[in-house]
């Protein structure tokens, strides 16, 4: 008889933590003159009415994965794009308070939409040349980088061999992208309200498994 080899398919590593990423749901507008509610220094907005719908889609989407922890960020949209799944899974949250979105500086609270939509010059020499401290007072690439590992790594190493969700921000997302990939810090830039991406950790090996996965969000 001969023997046939087929194509594998694919199941994460033994030793390996499963981990998806989930971008909250959209937050509410920024508005000239009025901030957003801070929090440790961040802005820290609540979901926009399409936000809220995104999240019980999320929660549909996902509620009949098996997970063995939900993880948030300390800002408040990540709780409640978190509640519909922790709701369907009978699950509490817990906080990964260094996966919260990047530090913005003396553009945090709202003002850095403006100054983006307004072409700001530091604006335009943060997108050209990946850096985030180009924004007056802002963390750089290199700490927010740093941080977003040390959390994805504290996750990693406390679910082996187990699959978790962690609901984070769209700056979080292109940070953990690049540090897989070794790609430039903004190449995975513009996850969608909303969207899951996937990583695999094997002890010091990051895998890219999916990114901005959007077919639950179709109709909103």
């Amino acid at each position: 008889m001969t023997k046939e080899y087929r194509q594998p398919v694919y199941a994460p590593p033994a030793g390996s933590a499963d981990m998806l990423l989930i971008r909250h749901g959209e937050s509410m507008p920024a508005i000239a003159g009025q901030d957003f509610p801070m929090k440790d220094g961040h802005g820290d907005p609540a979901l926009h009415p399409q936000g809220e719908r995104q999240a019980v889609a999320v929660g549909d989407r996902l509620k009949n994965d098996a997970f063995a922890k939900l993880y948030v960020t300390s800002l408040m949209r990540t709780h409640q794009t978190a509640a519909p799944l922790a709701g369907h899974l009978g699950m509490t949250p817990e906080v990964e308070a260094d996966l919260r979105e990047v530090h913005l500086g003396d553009w945090d609270g709202g003002l850095y939409r403006i100054k983006a939509s307004e072409g700001h010059p530091a604006f335009d020499r943060m997108r050209k040349t990946g850096e985030w401290g180009e924004i007056p007072g802002a963390e750089t690439t290199a700490q927010f980088k740093g941080r977003v590992e040390a959390g994805l790594r504290r996750i990693a190493a406390a679910h082996i061999d187990e699959r978790v969700a962690v609901f984070v921000h769209g700056g979080v997302i292109a940070a953990a992208m690049s540090i897989a990939t070794g790609c430039g810090p903004f190449a995975f830039g513009g996850a969608a309200n909303g969207s899951i991406s996937r990583i695999v950790v094997t002890g010091d090996h990051i895998a890219v498994r999916g990114f901005n996965d959007i077919s639950h969000l179709e109709g909103l």
